[in-house]
């Protein structure tokens, strides 16, 4: 399970050393990643809490502080496994797939509020999270609850990337994520965890349980 503490320039350096030992790897400089993130905060209401929609991990392992989570959806982009890992959860020898949200249907997950005064320090952390290689593009927009309609920030899919995998049939999507592994675990407790968390809220994703019987067959 990934910590805030994990969060670091030294950390991300590292790991991007090591997987271009094995070969090329896009990734962005701190310098990068700090301008797309004071960018996307620049648009919000100044002095708001902010909430994140989860889909995958965050789910069951934000790593960042909050205040109130609630389940939430999420319409003009689903789930999908369509991201090359080669880190985390895969490596060089090992690739997996990681779930990216993708355009088109809807998405049930949780939301996550970040109190007004802990936005900056959070999203230091989530954007050295989810926007190390910048195959994900921050998204601000609606978002369906019990109480009522949000706006929040997601991360979802950036197509021009070139760790975008989309269209990839069943059968290879089950046999990357049987296989992959690096040094925060296997892909296959990653889609285990997804599943076991949005269950909990109410929420049978048939698209991952059909990845899950092909991978237990």
């Amino acid at each position: 399970m990934l910590k805030r503490e994990d969060f670091t320039h030294e950390r991300i350096d590292a790991l991007v050393a090591e997987i271009r030992k094995h070969g090329p790897f896009e990734a962005l400089s701190h310098e990068e990643r700090e301008q797309n993130r004071k960018q996307f905060l620049s648009s919000l209401p100044e002095g708001e809490d902010l909430w994140v929609f989860g889909y995958g991990s965050l789910i069951w392992n934000p790593a960042f502080n909050y205040v109130d989570m609630k389940p939430a959806r999420m319409y003009g982009y689903h789930r999908s496994f369509c991201l090359h890992l080669t880190i985390g959860r895969g490596s060089a020898d090992h690739p997996g797939l990681m779930l990216a949200l993708d355009r088109g249907g809807s998405c049930n997950g949780m939301v996550f509020r970040i109190k007004a005064e802990a936005v900056e320090s959070e999203t230091r952390i989530l954007w050295m999270r989810e926007m190390i290689s910048g195959a994900y593009i921050p998204h601000y927009g609606p978002l369906t609850t019990a109480d009522g309609v949000i706006k929040g920030l997601t991360f979802v899919i950036n197509r021009q990337h070139q760790r975008y995998m989309g269209n990839l049939g069943i059968d290879k999507i089950a046999d990357m994520i049987s296989n992959g592994s690096g040094p925060l675990g296997t892909c296959r407790e990653y889609i285990e965890n997804t599943v076991d968390d949005l269950q909990e809220i109410g929420v049978r994703d048939c698209y991952l349980v059909r990845i899950l019987r092909r991978m237990n067959q």
